[in-house]
């Protein structure tokens, strides 16, 4: 078999359970008379700033290298675009790094993140409602990327939090609450 023939082959596991499962029921709650008119996931973004790395370049070259590890992307370093003498902060310092996820790697760490990395979260009970932007769009923070099992937690000198956006097609808040709790994304009651 050549590459070519296992790449098509290959669908997450999130993707086929959206197509075949979470299609339908969003068609019957919301009344989508088209598969296309269902909204979807668009993008995710995981961003990590770094404050202590104005200081010491070797944090955010770890920290770059342990938010490619959790997304299976390169992560992009961030520089300041401006000098801000009050947090002593100089123009053209990395101060922070950031993946861009889409298709397939958006699913497969949606999938990790809600069937593997949520679970490890301690006194987890679940994610606020009103996180929500009014355009369909989630966004939520994590304290600690020590809940990822991609991270050796010996190797890792540092706890560091991520701010992570989950861009969807939806037009309401509502519809994209039902898509991320069919998908499995834990809302609090």
């Amino acid at each position: 078999m050549s590459a070519a023939n296992l790449e098509e082959k290959y669908i997450p596991r999130l993707l086929k359970r959206y197509r075949e499962e979470i299609v339908p029921k969003m068609k019957e709650v919301f009344g989508y008379t088209n598969d296309l008119a269902v909204p979807r996931l668009e993008k995710i973004s995981i961003n990590m700033g770094v404050g202590a790395a104005m200081n010491d370049q070797k944090i955010i070259e770890r920290a770059a290298e342990e938010l490619s590890m959790i997304s299976g992307q390169k992560a992009k370093i961030c520089k300041a675009k401006k000098p801000i003498s009050n947090f002593k902060l100089r123009e053209g310092v990395a101060i922070g790094c950031c993946v861009l996820l889409r298709r397939y790697r958006m699913y497969d760490f949606l999938d990790r993140m809600i069937s593997v990395a949520m679970p490890r979260i301690r006194d987890f009970r679940g994610f606020s409602v009103k996180s929500f932007d009014n355009q369909g769009n989630y966004n939520f923070g994590l304290v600690d990327q020590m809940i990822f099992p991609e991270i050796n937690v010996d190797k890792a000198s540092r706890t560091q939090g991520m701010n992570i956006t989950i861009v969807t097609t939806a037009k309401t808040d509502e519809e994209a609450k039902q898509l991320l709790t069919l998908m499995g994304f834990p809302f609090k009651k």
